[in-house]
């Protein structure tokens, strides 16, 4: 049986402060009152949806669209995007709604999604499972402090999110150094879901009058004992799968190195999908469990 707030140790401190103190809650006593479910919400000034770790068949819509919510004073916050976190409200990411607390349970008004009481429960010193009772679907949130938040990982682990936030990618940068290869011809890569699309215009060609020359699948591996790195294939009908090592150099620009030929590719994002309140629609943009298919290589690019 499940017991409503935090059991073990907690930080208790006050949220977008750098201040905190600490306070233990022993095993065996659970404090089910309104006050301290506030104290717990704004125990982290950063809450993280771990949504593969999600239960349930139902859905709470603003927590399916974000990677972090933070409870601040009656005011909530999210990231509802990867490009710009860190950065957006501070770090918070923007308003979206209102928050009470009563024993062991909040009461969310969110500005799009309306009114939500969801249960709050302890899984251990720093997350929590945030409980839809009308669905009986679970969140699990891990709390974090903006300064020791692990902004790297949050990229490389939601990177499929990312590389589909913006309408296109622009080639800005090909190394002098590799083989001529087909590759060097694409000068934009658009991602959607499970296709991406590429196109030879040259660079500076608006969005909107981009000829797409070809569709096709692509595929995201993670890399066996190596978490900052993940490997990209294009599959392309006149040359097969393209491969590459795929890398974030910030949130707007990712290097592709092409090790067959040696040559190190820079895209930028063009086109900047941001997700407000209810997301670009509230149906295109939320969250699914993710899981990339592992490859066993060996890192190739030299930096």
């Amino acid at each position: 049986m499940k017991a409503k707030l935090l059991i073990g140790l907690i930080l208790i401190g006050t949220l977008m402060t750098s201040c905190y103190t600490e306070t233990i809650i022993q095993d065996d006593f659970i404090e089910e009152s309104a006050f301290n479910t506030d104290q717990v919400l704004q125990s982290y000034d950063l809450w993280y949806v771990d949504i593969n770790a999600t239960t349930g068949n139902g859905e709470v819509p603003f927590l399916q669209r974000a990677f972090t919510i933070s409870f601040d004073n009656g005011t909530v916050y999210a990231n509802n995007n990867i490009v710009g976190i860190g950065k957006t409200g501070n770090g918070f990411g923007i308003d979206v709604g209102s928050y009470g607390t009563l024993r062991g349970t909040v009461e969310i008004n969110h500005d799009v999604d309306g009114l939500w009481l969801l249960d709050i429960f302890a899984v251990n010193g720093n997350t929590i499972e945030v409980r839809d009772p009308r669905s009986g679907t679970s969140y699990f949130l891990n709390g974090y402090q903006i300064n020791n938040f692990d902004y790297d990982t949050v990229f490389y682990d939601n990177i499929n999110f990312f590389l589909q936030e913006y309408d296109a990618w622009e080639k800005t940068f090909t190394s002098e150094e590799g083989a001529i290869n087909d590759f060097d011809d694409e000068n934009f890569l658009q991602f959607n879901t499970e296709t991406f699309r590429s196109s030879i215009d040259g660079v500076g060609t608006s969005i909107s009058n981009l000829q797409w020359d070809f569709v096709g699948d692509y595929q995201i591996y993670d890399v066996e004992n190596d978490e900052t790195l993940k490997t990209l294939t294009l599959a392309y009908d006149f040359m097969g799968n393209d491969y590459f090592e795929l890398y974030v150099i910030n949130d707007s620009t990712i290097e592709l190195y092409h090790p067959s030929s040696e040559t190190v590719y820079e895209f930028r994002g063009k086109g900047y999908q941001q997700y407000l309140k209810s997301g670009k629609s509230s149906v295109v943009k939320k969250r699914t469990k993710t899981s990339n298919p592992t490859m066993k290589v060996k890192r190739s690019r030299k930096r």
